[in-house]
């Protein structure tokens, strides 16, 4: 992997799991600091492992080869938002609502586990699609930037 992937993954695996904890904390119903942090932190080290370990840019080369769309326009960025999305949301989403779960009942309370998982899927689903969307332009101007 070279440098400006490097730094895609790690800007885009902060950026992802911050934004997906703060949505998953806010929908939950119980926001709190501590969820907040923990989430984060958890959401980073998957995000940021799976971007060294899942070659982004090349699937997302061969999606829009497949369907035959250039990389570069606005049905190519759709199509790359999704593959992302596709990659990384459920495994951040199913991770933070284990956490939860998890957190929940060693205090004594009750959470039904599939109707969260659910929930959350859908709202980080799409909140991961828009945060992918408009920050990895973002993101890859200012890689590519700070290569020279």
């Amino acid at each position: 992997m070279d440098k400006v992937g490097k730094q895609m993954s790690i800007y885009m695996g902060v950026t992802l799991s911050l934004c997906l904890s703060l949505v998953g904390t806010l929908t939950s119903g119980h926001f709190t600091v501590p969820a907040l942090l923990t989430g984060f932190v958890v959401g980073m080290v998957i995000s940021i492992a799976l971007g060294f370990v899942i070659p982004v840019k090349k699937l997302t080369d061969a999606v829009c080869e497949k369907l035959e769309v250039e990389e570069n326009t606005g049905a190519g960025r759709c199509i790359s938002a999704l593959v992302s999305d596709v990659l990384y949301t459920p495994v951040i989403t199913l991770a933070m609502v284990i956490l939860a779960y998890v957190n929940t009942v060693s205090h004594g309370g009750s959470m039904p586990f599939v109707p969260a998982l659910v929930k959350s899927f859908v709202v980080c689903f799409a909140a991961g699609y828009v945060i992918i969307f408009f920050a990895e332009p973002l993101f890859l101007r200012l890689a590519i930037r700070n290569k020279k």
